[in-house]
């Protein structure tokens, strides 16, 4: 079984059923045979920004679990090894949320559904590849 970690875009343009979202991305989130995983550093940012305003959702914050439920998503927790990863990553990006979801999909061996190119630069010379 493959598995696949999801940007935090990603999941939410695909909950959303968003034209953004590529057909690739769609077609491998709704395979069965396929595991999709979730960080919990995505659920955190779509808190914040959703507490901040800067995000809308389509219902309350306390729903989004149940989009993770709907579409068998399970969530994956960040770990110590998770945090050791980021630190002996150059800084291609400067976020912290995506440079930590870099570093699960390098750790956990999961391939990694995003839009953003930058994430090649991290898994140029990984066994994990950014597919869109």
């Amino acid at each position: 079984m493959t598995k696949f970690l999801l940007d935090t875009h990603t999941f939410l343009w695909f909950v959303s059923g968003a034209s953004e979202l590529s057909n690739t991305a769609r077609n491998l989130i709704e395979n069965d045979h396929h595991e999709i995983y979730l960080s919990t550093a995505s659920l955190w940012k779509i808190s914040i920004k959703v507490a901040i305003g800067k995000l809308q959702i389509r219902g309350p914050y306390e729903t989004v679990i149940d989009d993770l439920t709907d579409n068998e998503i399970s969530l994956l927790p960040l770990n110590f090894s998770h945090t050791v990863c980021q630190t002996k990553l150059p800084f291609h990006h400067r976020d912290p949320f995506d440079r930590i979801l870099v570093s699960q999909a390098i750790v956990e061996t999961l391939d990694f559904i995003s839009g953003d190119q930058i994430f090649d630069l991290y898994l140029a010379e990984q066994s994990v590849t950014r597919i869109w």
